[in-house]
């Protein structure tokens, strides 16, 4: 989340502002890879839920990469406070944020030109949520719809799950956030960001910009056994999703075993023909090329023969990056003292905004 059908580094960005109807729309510039930076403050999170699956890196992942060629200040946090609104092994947290922090730099997130940091790390976080939590009322929570799906799967829901919303407004605000790249699915969410900050300036003064959302166009990737479903952590089928540390026989045989249909011919059809769509898409994607471009190549082929093809782009893509993961989680040290490093600098950022907003509600007199 082309004005093509070609999804990569230089996918197009559209600024999403506040409306009820979302009804205009502003296109960013594309990452050429040069360095043109625009002003502005861009965020984004998150959850460590270990090593991210292709789907995160199409539809998020790698805009994030091609952020950096367009922003000078960007923040990306593992979101770890979020994480536990469900319950949560302490050693497999400490490694999925670990395995996290490895996959972002192995994708190309770089340090030097981003400020990679563990949410936890920056206590500020927490305590602007409390805050923004006080100026949010129940009912603007309850029509949330995340709440409604993720507490109905178990008939309940506790406390954090239903607050993370203003957490997640925290995590924006706190650095007075301008851009924010989200999904489709987390508009909503934006939303209130959006309004806390309107009502916090309200009633203490002009203080916190209104976060414009930077929607990602790319597709989303959908499910290899299910195409009808998109790619997820959480699919009960192993051979479904395709994760970046995945070695290339795993990618050969999860593809071999991808759901398409009766029909030979490789054609692009999502409503129809789901399955091999998705294939395309995928193929696309990691190959640089239009959707036309793919299915012209796959041009006399049938599904099974394309299948490899599918295959052998994905790996070609995916190893490099597999590689630098499989270096990366080998050295714990190193990345632990890159997040605190990145913590660091998100708290220099951080702790001044705090203390404005401690002043501007009449905490302390300070000057």
């Amino acid at each position: 989340m082309a004005l093509s059908m070609n999804c990569n580094v230089k996918s197009v960005f559209r600024f999403i502002h506040k409306s009820n109807s979302y009804r205009r729309l502003f296109k960013a510039g594309k990452a050429t890879g040069t360095t043109s930076h625009h002003k502005g403050q861009v965020f984004s999170g998150i959850q460590p839920t270990g090593v991210p699956h292709l789907g995160n890196y199409l539809g998020a992942l790698e805009s994030w990469v091609s952020l950096q060629n367009e922003y000078s200040s960007i923040l990306y946090s593992i979101v770890d406070l979020h994480s536990i609104t469900q319950p949560q092994d302490p050693q497999i947290l400490r490694d999925n944020i670990l395995d996290m922090a490895a996959s972002l730099l192995a994708c190309g997130i770089d340090p030097t030109r981003s400020i990679l940091f563990q949410q936890s790390q920056v206590a500020e976080h927490a305590e602007l949520s409390w805050i923004l939590g006080c100026l949010t009322s129940m009912p603007r929570l309850r029509h949330l719809p995340q709440w409604k799906m993720k507490s109905n799967l178990k008939n309940e829901g506790s406390v954090g799950l239903y607050t993370y919303p203003v957490l997640q407004a925290a995590d924006i605000l706190l650095y007075k956030s301008t851009h924010v790249p989200v999904g489709e699915d987390q508009i909503q969410h934006l939303e209130l960001a959006q309004d806390l900050a309107r009502i916090f300036n309200n009633q203490y003064g002009e203080f916190f910009p209104e976060p414009r959302a930077l929607l990602s166009v790319t597709r989303k990737v959908k499910s290899l056994r299910d195409p009808t479903s998109k790619m997820s952590k959480s699919d009960p089928q192993k051979l479904s999703t395709i994760f970046l540390n995945d070695t290339p026989d795993d990618i050969v045989f999860k593809i071999r075993r991808a759901v398409t249909d009766l029909t030979s011919e490789v054609t692009y059809e999502p409503e129809s023909r789901p399955g091999v769509s998705n294939l395309i898409s995928m193929h696309a994607a990691v190959s640089t090329q239009s959707v036309e471009e793919v299915v012209q190549l796959a041009e006399g082929m049938d599904t099974g023969e394309y299948k490899k093809l599918v295959a052998e782009a994905i790996v070609q893509k995916l190893q490099p990056i597999r590689l630098e993961i499989q270096r990366l989680r080998d050295d714990r040290g190193y990345l632990e003292s890159l997040l605190a490093k990145g913590a660091e600098k998100a708290r220099s950022l951080a702790v001044p905004v705090m203390t404005e907003v401690r002043k501007l509600l009449g905490f302390y007199y300070g000057n």
